[in-house]
């Protein structure tokens, strides 16, 4: 073989080994460059993970900042509404007071002079007996003056009933939520209306029930003002048995009952009686202001409207009715925990 040659030979195989060289060098820096490939995906997988568990940290947080938030806001709603109906009772207790003052006076002229005009008129009766010659027509004017002046005294009392009943709605309380205890309250104050239709209507009798859950515990209320809502509860149950027991139905018991109920969110009072209900078509009217299901002469409508204010706004709880005419009447008081 030619020495030229020889040299030439060698390239080949130098080439070869060259080549084979780089190929490896590739695959390895492609293998490098897989694997950081790989670890870059993989720290990006973490770093995503660690991201959702911030953004799930953040928003939880967020959430509960937003509901606290809420809370808060709803509360501050309820105080300012019962800060609003706390002062439109006291302005309404100041109108309705001066008011009554000023019908009572010229009120008790009326009630005084009709008391007086009787008197002079029964003198005049007794002078009239004693004479021989008096007239048919004297007789019959004197008995119309008579009937007239009964019924200026029977409008004349009731009116007066009417100014009393606007002075005690118009006596703002003063007292401040206090720790009172439902029960006994719900007790001292069926007990006194009972009381108060017993001195009224002496052959007045019903059965009374009470049902009063030991689980209740002392609540924040006023009790002054819970008080008056409770015994115009009890005033119109003893009035709805006491009108069903005039109808003579054959073995019917008159029966008012109060119970106590604790639940989730509230404690119910309930007072239910078994007098003639209440139509459906002014359900929806007892609440409202000087409407009243009684006679007249019977009610003054203040009662309930007054009852619903104090619950709703006044404590920020609940008074609801069911009924069935002739059946029963169940008010229901929830007041908040």
């Amino acid at each position: 073989m030619p020495p030229d040659l020889l040299p030439l030979l060698l390239i080949g195989p130098i080439l070869l080994l060259l080549a084979v060289g780089i190929v490896v060098i590739l695959i390895r820096e492609q293998h490098r460059r897989l694997r950081q490939e790989k670890e870059k995906q993989l720290l990006l997988a973490q770093q995503n993970e660690l991201l959702e568990q911030q953004v799930a940290q953040r928003t939880a947080e967020v959430v509960a900042q937003r509901n606290n938030l809420e809370e808060t806001l709803l509360e501050l709603r309820n105080t300012q509404t019962q800060l609003v109906q706390r002062e439109k009772m006291a302005s309404l207790g100041e109108l309705t007071a001066g008011i009554a003052h000023e019908i009572q006076n010229p009120l008790n002229f009326v009630n005084n002079f009709a008391e007086v005009s009787g008197e002079l008129l029964s003198e005049l009766e007794a002078e009239q007996l004693s004479a021989p010659d008096r007239s048919a027509l004297e007789t019959d004017l004197t008995r119309d003056l008579r009937q007239n002046l009964i019924r200026i005294t029977q409008h004349g009392q009731r009116a007066a009933a009417i100014v009393r009943n606007m002075l005690e709605h118009s006596r703002a309380s003063t007292g401040e939520r206090q720790p009172t205890d439902l029960n006994a309250l719900c007790e001292e104050y069926l007990q006194l209306a009972y009381q108060s239709v017993r001195a009224r209507h002496k052959s007045f009798t019903a059965t009374l029930t009470t049902r009063f859950s030991p689980e209740v515990q002392p609540v924040r209320v006023v009790p002054q003002e819970i008080g008056r809502v409770l015994l115009n509860l009890f005033t119109n149950a003893f009035y709805a048995v006491q009108q069903r027991q005039m109808l003579s139905e054959p073995s019917y018991q008159p029966a008012v009952a109060v119970s106590t109920k604790l639940t989730a969110q509230q404690v119910l009072i309930i007072v239910r009686d078994n007098g003639t209900g209440i139509p459906a078509a002014i359900r929806q009217k007892v609440f409202q202001p000087f409407f009243t299901t009684k006679p007249t002469g019977e009610g003054t409508g203040l009662g309930l409207s007054l009852s619903y204010d104090i619950v709703t706004k006044g404590q920020g709880g609940t008074l609801t009715l069911d009924t069935e005419e002739g059946e029963f009447t169940e008010f229901r008081v929830g007041l908040p925990r």
